[in-house]
C-alpha cells in the first residue's frame, strides 16, 4: 500500500511539472517570434513655454510656492555673479539628492534667468500620471527625459533651441545617502552640439531637509547653500568623454569650497586632490549620517579630517 501511495505520488508530481498551469506558453521562450516593444510618446509640454502658461507660473512663483520654500528651509547663495558675463542658454549642471534641488535652482536664480529656464524630469516618474505631467510642467516646466530609451514629445536640443536654458542633473536620480554619484554623458554632449556653456552648481544640506523617501521638509527650517561656478565651454578639438569629467571636476570644486574656503577648494584643485564628491568608503549608516549635518547658517563648515581618510 505504501508503494502505491509513493508511485501515485510521483505521477502526480511529474504531470503538475508538465502542466499548463495558468496561461504559460507550451512554446519556449527563446522560439517565440521577436516583438518589438513599444515605443511610446510622453506627455507634450510645449504649451508650458508659451505666454499663458510663463504667466500662471511667475504667480504661483511670487505668490505661493517661492514664499513656502523660503519658510521651510534657510538658504545661502554665492556665485551668481557668473551669470552676469555670461549670455544664455546655458546648461545648469548640479549634483541631485533631493526633490528640493530643483526649487534651489530655480529660486536662487535671478528673475530673468528663472523664467527662461526648463527642468529636465524622468519621464517614468513625473510623467507617468497625467496630473503630476501638467502640475510639474506647469509649476517648474519640466520636459521628459525618458531614462528607457522612449520616444520624446520634445527633446533637450529643441528646448536649447528656443532659446531656454536647462537644469539637468547628470546623476540621474537622487542620491540615496545625500553623496554625488556617477555623472552622465549627456549634459556634456548637449553642450557640445548645440554650442553651449555648462554652468556647473553645487549645492549642500537639501539631503539633510529632505531626503529621498520624506515627502516634506524637516521641522525646523534646515540650511542649505548653493554655489554657481565659472561657465565651462567644449573646445572644438575636445570630446565628450573628455568634457563630462570636466563638468564633474567643477561640480566637486564647488562643494569642496562650500566645505572649506575658495583659496583652500583651488589650491586642492591645481594640485589634483580635490575629496571625492562619492564620499568615504564607510559603512552606509556612516555616510547618510554624514550627509544628515546642516551646513553651518554663517561661514562654510570646515572639512573634519575623519571622514577624508
Amino acid at each position: 500500500m505504501s508503494n502505491f501511495l509513493k508511485d501515485s505520488a510521483g505521477d502526480v508530481r511529474q504531470v503538475s511539472r508538465g502542466w499548463r498551469w495558468g496561461r504559460r506558453s507550451l512554446v519556449p521562450r527563446s522560439a517565440e517570434e521577436f516583438v518589438p516593444a513599444n515605443r511610446s510618446t510622453v506627455f507634450r509640454t510645449d504649451w508650458s513655454r508659451e505666454k499663458p502658461a510663463m504667466a500662471v507660473r511667475e504667480v504661483a512663483h511670487k505668490v505661493g510656492l517661492e514664499p513656502l520654500f523660503r519658510s521651510q528651509v534657510r538658504t545661502r547663495v554665492e556665485g551668481l555673479d557668473v551669470l552676469e558675463r555670461t549670455d544664455g542658454p546655458v546648461i545648469f549642471v548640479a549634483n541631485h539628492a533631493s526633490h528640493l534641488d530643483t526649487p534651489l535652482i530655480l529660486f536662487s536664480l535671478p528673475d530673468e534667468w528663472r523664467r527662461r529656464t526648463g527642468v529636465a524630469a524622468a519621464a517614468d516618474y513625473f510623467f507617468d500620471t497625467w496630473w503630476r505631467a501638467v502640475g510639474s510642467s506647469l509649476l517648474f516646466n519640466t520636459f521628459p527625459i525618458d531614462r528607457r530609451g522612449g520616444t520624446m514629445a520634445a527633446t533637450p536640443g529643441e528646448v536649447l533651441a528656443d532659446g531656454w536654458s536647462l537644469v539637468i542633473f547628470p546623476e540621474g536620480t537622487r542620491s540615496t545617502d545625500g553623496w554625488m554619484g556617477k555623472f552622465r554623458m549627456g549634459a556634456a554632449f548637449l553642450a557640445k552640439e548645440h554650442g553651449v556653456p555648462v554652468v556647473p552648481v553645487a549645492h549642500r544640506g537639501t539631503y539633510a531637509a529632505m531626503p529621498r523617501g520624506q515627502g516634506w521638509p524637516s521641522p525646523g527650517r534646515r540650511q542649505v547653500t548653493i554655489r554657481f561656478g565659472e561657465p565651462l565651454v567644449c573646445g572644438p578639438d575636445e570630446s565628450v568623454r573628455d568634457f563630462a569629467p570636466r563638468i564633474k571636476d567643477a561640480v566637486a570644486t564647488l562643494l569642496d569650497e562650500d566645505r572649506s574656503t575658495w583659496w583652500e577648494a583651488k589650491r586642492r584643485a591645481a594640485e589634483g586632490v580635490t575629496p571625492d564628491p562619492a564620499g568615504p568608503q564607510v559603512a552606509q549608516w556612516r555616510r547618510v549620517w554624514e550627509q544628515s549635518e546642516s551646513p553651518q547658517a554663517d561661514a562654510p563648515a570646515r572639512t573634519r579630517r575623519a571622514w577624508r581618510r
